[in-house]
């Protein structure tokens, strides 16, 4: 079952109806979701889909040349061409009327030992295709390939595309229709361990219950997700044990590049470059406090990929485990009773989209442009005197127009929410009330508020449970 792309889908298919020539350009990181998207849309089309391998441009030249050969004249199978052109003009002279459509995936593979692919691509977009009723789609999981030699100024087809999709993966509602029968608990949950991926959602059996589905996938020697960060970043980069090393830091709370590069033993613009090809594919994030984003020291690294955040807190500590084929007990035994302490994060990033989500739509009387977290010091009281002590707030929704803020705080716990939490809200906002004006506190909960809140004058608290969160609008 297909699920989710509406936007995509509505895209390509608007190029699809346009008369004469059109180009996309379709990219994201690996198991995203490109080829099921393009499978989708191309169905029921009249469509050369070709593959392309690491194999060489020779072999490639001919498995292309077989698909061009199956497509049109299914006899001629067997048949060979000499060069890429020749095929192109073979094709060219087969182009009807109808709408058609060429994809050539994993482009990459091809074009890195093809440097002439590009150019000979251009070539005929420009003298032979462009009143010919054909879309091409190319596509592509190497990003820094995509956007430096695809879509960037110096590319031989720089102008030539129609449209350009960046896929990303799944937010948290659309995630949670892969496993519709779940609760909303179990929902988040498998957004949590999955990050939204299309590929690790398919491989979620809905009839089964989400530890069963984690246990299969992270805790056995052949499942899917046990060995995955590895093999992901085999493919991305060339040094893995340095970048191991990094993600190992940041997952473990080391998250400025002096602290990085001080724990590895390597010198600043080392790990810089590696954290820029980490942000590139999506693996890492750069975080600043939301109201002092200019400020330097007021950066941190975290994992933006939940499912490498999941893996890099629970994996590395259960290998000996899992290899003696005992992952189940050991998930059963620890990893289980600590998953509401790893969804907290989770959690805060879901409470920020929905945030942003509503206030764009006015939902808190404001239109929220922004929404992040603030963090910093903040000055206590005591009976020996003040102390100081880290602080943070999780959801800060601002909006720039009218100089507004709401303010939220989460807890994915058992417990209820009570007092404590709203008066430590409180005494944070403090810090951010001389540059906006608060109109909101948002409490997002996963388990609900205790009766002290019924008691709560006014209409600035606003109360949240996970069910609100899976709701189109907030009640």
């Amino acid at each position: 079952m297909f699920i989710g792309r509406e936007k995509e889908l509505a895209s390509l298919q608007e190029l699809y109806d346009r008369a004469g020539f059109g180009m996309s350009v379709i990219y994201g990181r690996r198991r995203i979701g490109k080829s099921t998207l393009i499978t989708e849309f191309t169905k029921d089309k009249k469509t050369i889909f070709y593959t392309a391998t690491k194999v060489g441009a020779a072999r490639n030249l001919e498995l292309f040349t077989q698909q061009v050969l199956f497509f049109f004249d299914p006899s001629l199978s067997g048949a060979s061409f000499p060069s890429l052109e020749s095929v192109f003009d073979y094709m060219t002279g087969k182009l009807g009327t109808e709408k058609m459509i060429l994809v050539i995936d994993e482009l990459p593979y091809w074009a890195e030992k093809n440097e002439a692919l590009l150019s000979i691509l251009q070539k005929y977009i420009d003298t032979e295709w462009q009143d010919k009723n054909l879309m091409i789609i190319l596509c592509g999981s190497a990003l820094s390939f995509m956007e430096n030699k695809v879509l960037s100024e110096k590319s031989p087809l720089f102008g030539r595309r129609s449209s350009q999709i960046r896929l990303e993966a799944f937010d948290y509602k659309t995630a949670a229709l892969f496993v519709p029968g779940y609760s909303f608990e179990d929902k988040a949950l498998c957004y949590g361990v999955t990050g939204g991926v299309a590929k690790y959602l398919a491989l979620m059996d809905p009839e089964k219950d989400i530890h069963d589905n984690i246990k299969r996938l992270f805790f056995q020697r052949d499942g899917y997700l046990y060995d995955e960060t590895r093999n992901l970043l085999m493919q991305e980069f060339s040094e893995v044990a340095l970048v191991n090393n990094i993600i190992e830091q940041i997952a473990s709370g080391i998250n400025t590049v002096n602290q990085i590069a001080q724990k590895t033993g390597e010198n600043l613009s080392t790990i810089l470059y590696s954290l820029d090809k980490l942000i590139h594919i999506g693996l890492v994030q750069k975080k600043k406090c939301i109201t002092e984003e200019k400020n330097k020291k007021k950066t941190q690294y975290i994992l933006k990929d939940h499912m490498f955040q999941f893996w890099y807190r629970f994996i590395p500590k259960a290998v000996s485990v899992i290899e003696m084929g005992q992952g189940e007990r050991y998930y059963d035994k620890i990893v289980q009773n600590q998953l509401h302490t790893y969804m907290g994060s989770v959690f805060e990033n879901m409470c920020r989209y929905y945030t942003l989500e509503q206030g764009i739509q006015g939902a808190f009387g404001n239109f929220l442009t922004n929404v992040g977290t603030w963090w910093g010091i903040e000055t206590l009281d005591s009976a020996s005197g003040k102390y100081q002590q880290a602080a943070d707030i999780d959801v800060v929704g601002i909006s720039d127009i009218d100089k507004t803020v709401v303010l939220g705080e989460c807890k994915f716990k058992k417990e209820k929410i009570d007092k404590d939490v709203y008066d430590t809200l409180i005494r944070r906002s403090a810090v951010i009330h001389g540059k906006y004006r608060i109109i909101r506190y948002l409490f997002f909960s996963l388990n609900g508020y205790t009766d002290w809140f019924k008691a709560l004058p006014g209409n600035d608290v606003v109360l949240f449970t996970l069910e609100d969160l899976y709701r189109e609008t907030p009640t």
